[in-house]
């Protein structure tokens, strides 16, 4: 079976090597015409075919300029049609030796599929009742030199389809609207949060520590200044600091950046928004991630029911709202409430066979979140806010007033994945101090993940933060989310790939 595929393999690409070479003859014998289409810089297009397929009463019968890649061609002696895929939509356009003259016709049957080309003509109904564009000019702008894949096999391994997510585009038209689905949530977040009078900024991209998560960094080199720089994992510190130098809300949606694994909710590089409320707690960042996953799904999908998966989802405000501990209690029957040391955490742990990654994390806390990891969170699957974190997990995070062994952070779960990630912000320059100190103790001791010391993030604590409600939310799960997609690798147009030659 193997040797066949190979067989296969080897033929189509002796016919795709033969069909190039026969399009870079007729590129040639164009150029020796004086027709090359790569000398044309520009060509101006009055419409595109989607405003007028949905406009059709406007522009029947009025002349119309529009111009796409051909997908289809019928040659039918001295008239063919062929139709054309624009930015928005797909058009067929009637093209006769009567209108062209016979030069110019015979020039059009011997262009190709996946070239580039640019009509002139009437808009009018076939009989068949198909909006189409009676040509009187035509324009070859660009050749292509290499047949679409659809000619052979189509265009469905996802291997393939990320790489060349240009010819993914052409040829599987469901995957462009993913892509313009995507940067109409964008917006949509954008306009909610600017009505609630959020500030959009930016902040840098390399630093010169790594912090705001617990992640791996990816390390560069400035040769300049002959230092190691990080590109960021977070974009929470600097806009903390935004917040005490007098913004009350800020907001940014960027790309950040984390060297490890990669499955179908994991790429090294994806986008992230993060938003700060001053005077705001962690409640007030409940309601507003409520607010933007229900509105932005009404403003896209037109509905807060959707489907994901083959699960019935309900986005509308009204989440369920539930501590770590008593949601571990309500799935296993085991409260870390009656559960006071260490030792009596891990020893629990033990007995169920969970294995705890390393010593610095036996503590109550981290065994709370192994618990909550194992038997929790794939049962999540209607929204819902987790809150009241162990403070070994939170370290950005204000402790709660009730236990000081919790803290006043919360994440967003649906689906049985995490959305969203919140704090009461810590803002007690000592105790910040002293939790970075514990995150540089699990660095020094081989934890590569944990935060480093940011001694002017303490300072501008020192300054002085006011209380502020902080959250974050990954942009490409919210896209799969209301798209419908199984991977984020269908939401990156350029997700990371390892070479073909490694």
């Amino acid at each position: 079976m193997q040797e066949n595929n190979n067989q296969n393999n080897q033929t189509e690409e002796l016919d795709i090597n033969h069909l190039m070479q026969i399009r870079r003859e007729k590129l040639q014998e164009l150029q020796e015409q004086g027709k090359d289409p790569f000398e044309i810089t520009k060509f101006d297009r009055t419409n595109t075919a989607g405003e007028i397929k949905s406009n059709y009463e406007q522009f029947e019968q009025k002349d119309v300029t529009v111009a796409g890649r051909i997908i289809a061609k019928r040659i039918m002696g001295k008239a063919s049609f062929c139709t054309i895929q624009d930015c928005d939509e797909k058009i067929q356009s009637y093209v006769s030796i009567n209108d062209l003259g016979e030069e110019s016709y015979k020039q059009f049957k011997t262009w190709d599929i996946g070239d580039i080309i640019g009509i002139t003509g009437f808009v009018f109904k076939t009989k068949t009742e198909e909006i189409s564009v009676h040509a009187k000019e035509v324009t070859l702008l660009s050749k292509s030199l290499c047949p679409l894949p659809e000619k052979f096999h189509g265009l469905k391994d996802p291997d393939l389809r990320y790489r060349q997510r240009y010819t993914d585009l052409i040829v599987n038209p469901e995957v462009k609207q993913t892509f313009l689905l995507r940067s109409k949530i964008i917006s949509s977040i954008r306009k909610i949060l600017e009505e609630k009078g959020y500030l959009e900024v930016e902040t840098p991209i390399l630093n010169t520590i790594s912090g705001g998560a617990t992640a791996r960094p990816f390390i560069t080199h400035h040769n300049t200044l002959d230092i190691d720089m990080y590109l960021r994992i977070a974009l929470e510190l600097n806009l903390k600091r935004l917040i005490v130098g007098g913004f009350d809300k800020v907001y940014e949606i960027g790309r950040v950046f984390r060297n490890e694994g990669m499955d179908i909710r994991h790429n090294p590089e994806f986008t992230e928004l993060e938003l700060y409320a001053a005077y705001e707690d962690y409640h007030d960042m409940m309601n507003i991630v409520e607010e933007i996953f229900s509105k932005t799904a009404q403003n896209v999908l037109g509905t807060t029911k959707i489907n994901y998966q083959g699960q019935e989802i309900n986005l509308a405000p009204g989440w369920k709202r539930i501590s770590m501990i008593d949601s571990i209690k309500e799935v296993t029957g085991v409260d870390f409430n009656q559960i006071n040391t260490d030792e009596e955490a891990v020893t629990l742990a033990k007995e169920r066979n969970m294995e705890i990654p390393d010593k610095t994390k036996e503590t109550r806390g981290d065994v709370i979140a192994l618990f909550f990891d194992e038997y929790v969170e794939e049962t999540l699957i209607q929204p819902t806010f987790i809150y009241d974190y162990p403070v070994e997990i939170s370290p950005l995070a204000k402790k709660s007033p009730k236990d000081k062994r919790l803290t006043e952070r919360f994440e967003a779960f649906i689906g049985g994945r995490e959305y969203g990630n919140a704090f009461s912000e810590l803002n007690d320059p000592i105790d910040q101090y002293e939790r970075f100190k514990k995150q540089v103790e699990a660095r020094e001791a081989g934890d590569d993940e944990a935060g480093m010391m940011d001694d002017d993030y303490i300072h501008a604590l020192e300054i002085g933060l006011p209380p502020t409600g902080g959250l974050g939310i990954g942009i490409d799960r919210l896209v799969m989310l209301l798209t419908d997609s199984a991977s984020i690798r269908d939401v990156l147009l350029f997700p990371t790939m390892k070479p073909l030659n490694q």
